[in-house]
């Protein structure tokens, strides 16, 4: 994954980046925030950074820290996806697997990072973000009596103690050691996020209480929240957040391949807008987004990215309330498609192509739908209807077994195979029990129900 690099006059037309200097303008001064901080990424590359401010000639730069809440949530959720590819745990393990009896004991790590466990929403006591996290010595206080509101899978309701357990089980899994310690030596010293921290480093902002109804400020307290950190204790800057956000929507093999970060992308919650530790929305056209937002005593942020266009916007403000930082991230993200749409690299053909592979592309039929199978990067695949609403189509990821996976609609998670005669020449495709064949209603093929022995003619009615 490339770094992003300092952002540079002429990555951008001047009428895309006056478009998005009066974005955030309008957010700084509608909401009557204190500062705000902003910054867009493409490729792994910073194209734009910009800032507003209270204070005349003082305004924040794309080096100066942030509190982000819950953004800190998906690097949490990118430790234990890194657990789960080593072999370590597994998404359906009970949490009491690797925590013990707790009041959460039966929910899985899949649910806690999908917040389908069912369990509340806060931290019994006074609220966790304003109290020292020394009020909260350990996991059953966390929890308290009544930590399970919902039957769990069932439905999805935001837990922030969830988080806490995900981060208490990235320790019990690493020997003991902190769940930030972890972080920095796993995920961002590689991706070279060194002003990402647990605790405040200067240069960073203060947090700050509007009033609402005056032309006021007040500065807000920041406590250490201990047990509860991994749901919202990071501070961070706009361009750590652009090599954050380059990861999100591409991956590194040296921390998270492209493979888990887009199975953490797919809605594993009801409703769709909730993935794997990340948050899921649509653009205005329809396009999928992925982040999260955030917010904390005197701080809000939002974060957004394009997997498709590789392309991402990040926004920072300390503020408590009133600044909509994920609306002004996403309408970044708009202005730079809008004005300067991405340019698709060169199609290129491939120089080896699988001989096996390429006979398996073109026509096929379930039942007399004709579809058409194309084989894609590497050995994937892609099965389209030939015709509108002529049937499902879905994208389909290579096994090492031989099989395919798919990866959305219909087809999500079944499997595609490849089903072969005695002589070795493929009869048909088995998509999860449908059977698609070379021509219509094969007879050949183990069509279910059978073909009439007759065939296609002039049948009576």
């Amino acid at each position: 994954m490339p770094t992003p690099s300092a952002a540079s006059d002429d990555l951008l037309l001047p009428g895309t980046r006056r478009a998005l200097l009066h974005r955030i303008a309008v957010a700084q001064s509608t909401s009557r925030t204190p500062s705000l901080v902003a910054a867009v990424v493409r490729d792994g590359r910073t194209l734009w950074t910009g800032a507003r401010s209270c204070v005349d000639g003082h305004a924040p730069d794309a080096d100066t820290q942030y509190r982000i809440g819950s953004i800190t949530k998906t690097f949490v959720a990118v430790l234990v996806m890194r657990l789960r590819d080593a072999g370590r745990l597994g998404l359906d393990d009970a949490v009491d697997k690797h925590l013990g009896s707790t009041a959460a004991s039966g929910v899985t790590i899949r649910q806690l990072l999908a917040h389908t466990a069912g369990l509340a929403s806060e931290s019994p006591g006074p609220w966790w973000e304003r109290t020292p996290g020394g009020l909260r010595p350990d996991i059953d206080a966390l929890l308290g009596e009544h930590a399970r509101l919902h039957p769990a899978g069932e439905r999805h309701h935001y837990s922030n103690p969830g988080f806490a357990l995900l981060g208490a089980v990235v320790e019990r899994l690493h020997d003991g050691q902190p769940w930030d310690e972890v972080l920095w030596s796993q995920v961002l010293e590689p991706l070279g996020m060194t002003r990402t921290t647990r605790r405040p480093q200067a240069p960073h902002a203060g947090g700050w209480a509007v009033h609402p109804y005056a032309e006021l400020m007040l500065p807000e307290a920041v406590h250490e929240t201990g047990l509860m950190a991994p749901a919202g204790e990071l501070w961070s800057t706009a361009d750590d957040l652009c090599r954050w956000a380059a990861f999100l929507a591409a991956g590194d093999e040296d921390v998270l391949s492209a493979a888990t970060l887009e199975e953490m992308r797919r809605p594993a919650a009801p409703g769709g807008d909730h993935g794997l530790g990340l948050q899921l929305t649509a653009a205005a056209d329809g396009r999928p987004l992925v982040g999260h937002g955030g917010s904390m005593p005197g701080f809000v942020a939002g974060l957004w990215c394009d997997a498709v266009e590789q392309l991402g916007a990040v926004v920072l403000a300390n503020s408590t309330t009133g600044a909509q930082t994920g609306v002004v991230a996403r309408d970044l993200l708009r202005i730079v498609t809008e004005h300067e749409p991405r340019i698709p690299e060169p199609w290129r053909p491939v120089s080896d192509p699988d001989p096996e592979l390429l006979a398996l592309t073109g026509p096929w039929y379930w039942g007399t739908s004709p579809h058409v199978l194309r084989l894609t990067a590497g050995r994937d695949l892609e099965l389209a209807p030939a015709t509108p609403g002529g049937g499902r189509g879905a994208r389909f990821r290579a096994e090492p077994d031989g099989t395919w996976t798919g990866l959305e609609g219909y087809y999500d998670g079944e499997t595609l195979r490849a089903v072969r005669s005695a002589d070795g020449t493929v009869s048909h495709l088995d998509v999860g029990t449908f059977v698609l064949t070379r021509t219509p209603y094969d007879p050949a093929a183990p069509v279910p129900g059978g073909v009439d022995p007759a065939g296609w003619g002039a049948h009576g009615a």
